[in-house]
């Protein structure tokens, strides 16, 4: 009798064992293999450096720079400063004529010399990678040599004025059909009056250009005007500029 039951037992085992098969397991979760997309940086709509003309010499331009975005969005000082002889050649970052590097700052000023006096050139910036900027383009102007030069002689003087002399030179490469002398007086002096010239006044700046007969002088030719000051201290010299 137990022999019976033990046997009908093991039966029973087996053939309960033989229905579980893999598909009726517990299936295991699997993980895909597409990597997650990276975030899309949104790069705010302002230009990531500006710059405008700080100051300008027969030889040499100045340009202030402003760098507001970091990368990606922006740039990481030196910054290259690359001067263009044409807008056309700005635009295609074709043959500069000259360049220069900034400094460390983020907000400064560069300066490039050797250039020529009263030409026009197109300014952009580029990354110490090599990455150029792709919006702003500047133009800027160098000043025109001296075509002529003033000097004051002080003729008369007393206790509050004086009268002074000025001869106007034309130390330029072609004759002058008109010329320019301006200055800035460094106390109270005010003009009273003027001859040989047509004068405008501005708080302490003074310009003084020629008057309708005595504008055109030849090579190395020269011309006087004269003006009568009040002051309550006579200047001992006086220096002034002159263009055409």
């Amino acid at each position: 009798m137990l022999r019976m039951f033990l046997a009908v037992t093991t039966m029973a085992l087996g053939a309960w064992t033989g229905t579980t098969s893999g598909t009726d397991a517990t299936p295991t979760p699997t993980l895909s293999a597409t990597p997650s997309p990276s975030p899309t940086i949104a790069c705010p709509p302002a230009l990531p450096i500006t710059g405008s003309v700080a100051g300008v010499t027969t030889t040499s331009v100045t340009i202030s720079y402003s760098i507001f975005f970091r990368p990606p969005c922006g740039y990481d000082p030196p910054m290259t400063v690359s001067l263009f002889a044409s807008r056309e050649d700005a635009q295609q970052w074709r043959t500069p004529v000259a360049e220069a590097v900034s400094g460390p700052e983020r907000f400064g000023t560069v300066t490039i010399g050797g250039l020529t006096p009263d030409t026009e050139y197109w300014y952009r910036f580029s990354d110490p990678d090599g990455k150029r900027d792709p919006y702003m383009i500047g133009s800027a102007r160098t000043t025109p040599l001296a075509s002529c030069r003033a000097t004051a002689t002080i003729d008369a003087r007393w206790g509050n004025g004086f009268v002074a002399t000025v001869t106007v030179r034309n130390t330029g490469t072609q004759p002058s059909d008109r010329w320019h002398v301006s200055w800035r007086w460094s106390g109270d002096e005010r003009v009273q009056t003027v001859w040989g010239g047509v004068v405008e006044t501005t708080g302490a700046d003074v310009s003084v250009r020629n008057a309708s007969y005595n504008g055109t002088l030849a090579l190395d030719g020269a011309t006087t005007f004269g003006m009568l000051v009040t002051a309550s201290a006579v200047p001992d010299g006086l220096t002034m500029s002159c263009a055409r």
